[in-house]
């Protein structure tokens, strides 16, 4: 598989940004940054070396981390197509949910709450026809 210029990099970043070394290098900057503050006399411009680069750093990072955040949410959405599909009994009906709209979603979760409740081995449909009925539509 081929990646692009800024796959390779945000892979990179998230796996440098995640470390020990990397933690262990911001702490010292902050260190060696307060440090300097009576050198400084603690100005305004002493102030605003720290303020503006964390801020940069943190923009910045907020897409790298979402960059990293989707792909590991695609891969776990197709981790979990697979074990549906390779299910019998399990309905491929609700593969697709990441494309419902929250409150879709929050019908959905109600409806799987109440079929939690019921004891095992016996189909939701047997044990309340009413739950059944209540099944949301685009599921039916």
């Amino acid at each position: 598989m081929k990646k692009n210029l800024f796959d390779k990099f945000a892979d990179w970043a998230v796996c440098f940004t995640g470390s020990a070394g990397a933690f262990i290098g911001a702490s010292l900057l902050v260190v060696i940054w307060a440090a300097t503050g009576p050198m400084f006399k603690f100005s305004e411009v002493w102030q605003m070396v720290i303020n503006t680069g964390t801020t940069i750093i943190t923009f910045l990072m907020v897409f790298l981390i979402q960059k990293a955040q989707n792909k590991d949410s695609k891969a776990i959405q197709i981790k979990l197509n697979e074990l549906i599909a390779t299910q019998v009994n399990a309905s491929n009906k609700i593969v697709d949910i990441e494309d419902l709209t929250e409150d879709e979603l929050d019908e959905l979760h109600k409806f799987y709450e109440k079929i939690g409740k019921f004891p095992k081995g016996k189909e939701f449909s047997e044990a309340s026809p009413d739950v059944a009925k209540k099944q949301p539509e685009r599921y039916k």
